[in-house]
C-alpha cells in the first residue's frame, strides 16, 4: 500500500524533470523552428499544459476523492495517467503532445490528493508522520533523479520519458487494486467547484499564452492585449464565484490568515523564478554548449541532487531558525548562484569552472527555501485546513512555473541557439529580481504576536 501512494506520487513528479531534459529533443522531432512548423513558444504548452492543469484540478480532485472514494479516485487517475504517457509517446505533432500532456496532469491530480488520503487513513497514528515525511519527500527525491533519468532515457529516444510510465504504471496498478483498502466515502462531502478550477484554468492559460506569444504578436498587438484581457475576466469571476460556492477551489478565509497568503505569494514568486532558471540552466547546455541529453542531464543533476541533502541539513542543524528566515536565505542563494552562472557562462563549454559552482549555490539555495514554503503553508492553519492549505500551495509552485516558464519565451521569443544567447542571460537576471522579491515577501510569513480574542482564544493576526 505504501509503495503503492508513495511510487504513484514519485512517478507524477518525476514527469516533470524528465520532459524539461527531453524539451529540446521533442522540438527537433517534431519540427520546431522549420518554415511554418510549430515555434518554440508553442513547444513551451508541453510542460505549462501540465502544470495549468495539475494546479486547477489538485483541490477539487481530493474533495471528489473524500466524496466518492480515494482508493476508486487513486485508481482512475494512474490509469488515466498511464494511458495519456502511452498517446504522449506515439504523439506526431505539438499540439497532440500538449493535449495528452493535459490529460497526464489530469491523472496526476487525481493521484495526488488521494495518494495522501489513502496512507493517513490506512497507518496507525504513531507511523503516519514518518510515512506522511516519504511521501512528502519524493517531489525532492523526483528533482535529485530526474535530470539523469531524463537524460538517459532521452539518449535512447523522448519516446522514452512517457513510454517508461506503462511498466511502471502497471506494477503500480496492480499493487492499488490487490494492496490498498477502500475507506468509507463521505457522500456528505460538499461537492467540489469544478466551475470554479475551469475559471482557474483559463485565467492561467490565457496569461501564459499573451506572455509566450507577446513576441510572435507583439506587446501592443490587439491578440496580446486580448489574452491578458481575457485572463482578468476570467479571474474576476473565479474570485466571485469562489465567494459564492460552499467548497471552492481556494476559500477566501484561508488567504486572511497572514502567513498562509504570504506563504503562498513567496511560492508563487521563487517557482516563478526556479522555472525559468532551471530550463535556462538546460536550453544554454544543450543549444550553446552543444551537450546531448544524457549529459546536461548528468550535468545538471547535481544541483537539484543539493535539494534533499541541504533540507535534511538545515533541519538538523537551525531547528530553531524560523521558515520565513530559511526562505529569504535560500532565495538570496539562488539568486547569488544566478548572478554566478551570469557573469562566467560564455559560448565554451566551462562546466567545473562557470556552471557547477553556480548550479551547486543554487542548488543549495532551493533546499533551504522549498521545503520551508510547504511547511510554512498550514503553520496557522487549523489541523482540518491543513489538507487544502498544502493543495493550495503546491498550486501556487505550478502557477510560478507556468508563469517564469511564459516569461522565458517572452523574452525570447522563436529564437534558438546563439540568437537566444542574449535572452538567456536577461531571463536569467529576471530570475535574480525574482528571487529578491520572493526574500522579501518571506518575511510575511513569520506570524505576528498572538492576541486575545473572545472565549480566552488567542488569534494570529
Amino acid at each position: 500500500m505504501v509503495l503503492a501512494t508513495i511510487g504513484a506520487a514519485f512517478m507524477s513528479s518525476l514527469d516533470l524533470f524528465v520532459v524539461n531534459v527531453a524539451f529540446d529533443d521533442i522540438g527537433r522531432d517534431l519540427g520546431v523552428g522549420t518554415s511554418g512548423g510549430p515555434t518554440a513558444a508553442d513547444l513551451s504548452w508541453v510542460l505549462s499544459a501540465y502544470a495549468v492543469v495539475y494546479a486547477a484540478l489538485l483541490v477539487p480532485f481530493g474533495r471528489l476523492a473524500d466524496r466518492y472514494g480515494r482508493k476508486r479516485l487513486f485508481i482512475a487517475g494512474l490509469i488515466v495517467f498511464v494511458a495519456a504517457s502511452a498517446a504522449c509517446a506515439v504523439s506526431a505533432d505539438v499540439w497532440s503532445l500538449v493535449g495528452f500532456r493535459a490529460a497526464q496532469a489530469a491523472g496526476a491530480a487525481a493521484m495526488t490528493p488521494a495518494s495522501l488520503g489513502i496512507l493517513m487513513a490506512a497507518l496507525p497514528p504513531e507511523k503516519r508522520v514518518g510515512a506522511v515525511r516519504l511521501w512528502a519527500a519524493t517531489g525532492a527525491l523526483a528533482a535529485a533523479f530526474g535530470p539523469t533519468v531524463g537524460g538517459v532515457l532521452t539518449q535512447v529516444s523522448w519516446h522514452w520519458v512517457f513510454l517508461i510510465n506503462i511498466p511502471v504504471g502497471a506494477v503500480l496498478l496492480w499493487l492499488a487494486v490487490t494492496a490498498v483498502d477502500e475507506a468509507a466515502a463521505d457522500s456528505d462531502a460538499p461537492r467540489p467547484d469544478l466551475v470554479g478550477a475551469s475559471l482557474f484554468a483559463g485565467a492561467v492559460g490565457l496569461l501564459a499564452l499573451g506572455l509566450t506569444k507577446s513576441n510572435d504578436w507583439g506587446w501592443t498587438s490587439g491578440r496580446t492585449a486580448g489574452a491578458f484581457a481575457a485572463a482578468a475576466a476570467l479571474a474576476a469571476a473565479f474570485v466571485w464565484q469562489s465567494r459564492r460556492h460552499v467548497s471552492p477551489v481556494i476559500h477566501p478565509a484561508l488567504l486572511r490568515v497572514r502567513t498562509f497568503r504570504y506563504t503562498n505569494l513567496a511560492m508563487l514568486t521563487f517557482n516563478i523564478a526556479f522555472a525559468a532558471r532551471l530550463l535556462v540552466g538546460i536550453l544554454w547546455l544543450q543549444q550553446i554548449w552543444g551537450y546531448s541529453a544524457l549529459r546536461t542531464g548528468f550535468a545538471i543533476a547535481a544541483g537539484p541532487a543539493l535539494v534533499p541533502v541541504t533540507a535534511v541539513l538545515t533541519h538538523r542543524l537551525l531547528p530553531s531558525m524560523s521558515a520565513a528566515r530559511l526562505v529569504a536565505i535560500g532565495s538570496v542563494l539562488c539568486a547569488l548562484g544566478n548572478i554566478w552562472l551570469v557573469a562566467r557562462m560564455g559560448n565554451s563549454p566551462e562546466y567545473l569552472t562557470s556552471y557547477l559552482p553556480g548550479w551547486l549555490l543554487s542548488g543549495i539555495g532551493v533546499g533551504f527555501a522549498l521545503p520551508n514554503l510547504m511547511a510554512g503553508a498550514t503553520h496557522d492553519l487549523r489541523p482540518d485546513q491543513s489538507a487544502t492549505g498544502s493543495a493550495i500551495v503546491t498550486m501556487s509552485r505550478q502557477i510560478g512555473f507556468v508563469i517564469g516558464v511564459s516569461v522565458l519565451f517572452a523574452i525570447i521569443g522563436s529564437d534558438q541557439g546563439l540568437a537566444a544567447m542574449d535572452g538567456f542571460v536577461a531571463t536569467w537576471w529576471f530570475s535574480v529580481a525574482a528571487l529578491l522579491v520572493a526574500a522579501v515577501v518571506a518575511a510575511g510569513m513569520s506570524p505576528r504576536a498572538a492576541t486575545p480574542a473572545a472565549g480566552g482564544q488567542r488569534v494570529m493576526r
